[in-house]
């Protein structure tokens, strides 16, 4: 086996290196981290239901109720009646007949395309899609065929070559990296004229975006029939932990019969389930923290906008600022945390060479003042797009 060491030195010097942080108190926009009081702006808690006291207490009862843990997987013993309700009312939430349950986001994903293609088939997917969507096309054996960001054109002349087996276009709803939309009328439009399947992946807008926070789809104006295949996360907007697929009764049937994924693991806490329940509740009633958030991200864009500041098309959660290298990246991160602001620098793998930049995130959660003080310390950088 090679030494392992020359690999981890190349990264340090590639400023690729990666750490992990260590927080010493709830998650939420305000954290000890490292042993340093900090404002966060790089959480995936969009509507702040993390910490929230119905939730934390939901879970309290759900462990005293079920245990720490399932015990066992879905398909064995490990099914609980928490788990079955929060699948009933996911479900219902995104209109869909059914929904399953997957441990992890990256789960649901490798789950769901290795149980619908096989070899033979071909795996049309975004060159910016999430790592667990490539790995999972990857791992399915069908031909993966990769189009250019959000190129419906391009797309569209790819599955006018296809002439065999199943044909599955697989993208996110929000790109976790740039916060922008995937063009979902229209791939609809082009999988219904070439035959092929629609899968999507709407971690970063279920329960952000639409008037009732069901996701890009509702924003979008696109009905359940034209993406039979819709995965969604628990770990963001509804801020504990887990995944979903959402489809109908045959597709729900197929991933409990083959989906590796779902089949030969451990299933989520019951706990985490009946704190899940209470999340959704708030996320579908409270509809005052999407407007909320809604509010902030406005503001974040049109004060940013003042400041010159070189942000990415999007009006999502998710506010990207391109620093071009990962070592003008890693020096923005460090002197906006000599601050007390966390925002976390993005590099390569995760995103194109050339491409690595601040990754900023913003919650209802966040104050007036919170914003204050992350535009006040981002126009100390004096920031400048890459040439």
């Amino acid at each position: 086996m090679k030494p392992l060491h020359p690999e981890l030195e190349r990264r340090r010097r590639e400023s690729l290196y990666r750490h992990r942080r260590v927080s010493s108190a709830q998650p939420g926009v305000e954290q000890q981290i490292d042993g340093e009081s900090m404002l966060l702006f790089c959480s995936n808690d969009y509507l702040g239901l993390a910490t929230h006291p119905e939730v934390v207490d939901a879970m309290a009862r759900g462990a005293a109720r079920f245990g720490a843990g399932s015990g066992s997987a879905h398909l064995v013993c490990g099914h609980s009646e928490a788990h079955h309700l929060l699948e009933q009312e996911l479900a219902e939430f995104v209109g869909r007949p059914r929904a399953l349950l997957f441990s992890t986001g990256y789960m649901a994903n490798l789950g769901a395309v290795t149980a619908l293609l096989g070899r033979g088939d071909c795996v049309y997917q975004d060159r910016l899609n999430h790592a667990s969507l490539i790995d999972a096309g990857l791992l399915s054996r069908a031909r993966l065929k990769r189009y250019p960001h959000n190129d419906s054109a391009a797309l569209e002349r790819l599955l006018a070559t296809h002439a065999q087996g199943e044909a599955l276009v697989v993208s996110d709803g929000v790109f976790s990296m740039d916060g922008d939309l995937a063009p979902l009328p229209e791939m609809a439009r082009l999988c219904r004229r070439h035959d092929a399947w629609l899968m999507v992946d709407d971690a970063h807008g279920f329960g952000v975006l639409g008037e009732k926070g069901s996701g890009t789809l509702e924003l979008l104006g696109v009905e359940a029939r034209d993406v039979p295949v819709l995965v969604c996360t628990l770990g963001k907007a509804l801020g504990t932990f887990g995944a979903f697929v959402a489809g109908s009764e045959a597709l729900i049937e197929t991933l409990i019969q083959r989906a590796r994924s779902y089949i030969y693991t451990t299933a989520l806490p019951p706990a985490v389930a009946a704190a899940t329940r209470v999340s959704l509740r708030l996320a579908r009633d409270e509809s005052w923290r999407r407007h909320r958030l809604a509010q902030l991200i406005a503001q974040f864009r049109e004060e940013a906008a003042r400041l010159g500041l070189p942000l990415l098309e999007s009006d999502t959660p998710i506010q990207p600022i391109v620093a071009g290298s990962a070592e003008r990246a890693l020096d923005w991160s460090r002197r906006l945390q000599q601050q007390g602001v966390l925002v976390s620098a993005i590099r390569p793998p995760t995103v194109p060479e050339g491409s690595a930049r601040l990754r900023i995130t913003l919650s209802a959660a966040h104050s007036e003042e919170h914003l204050a003080r992350l535009l006040q310390a981002l126009a100390s950088l004096s920031l400048e797009a890459p040439r």
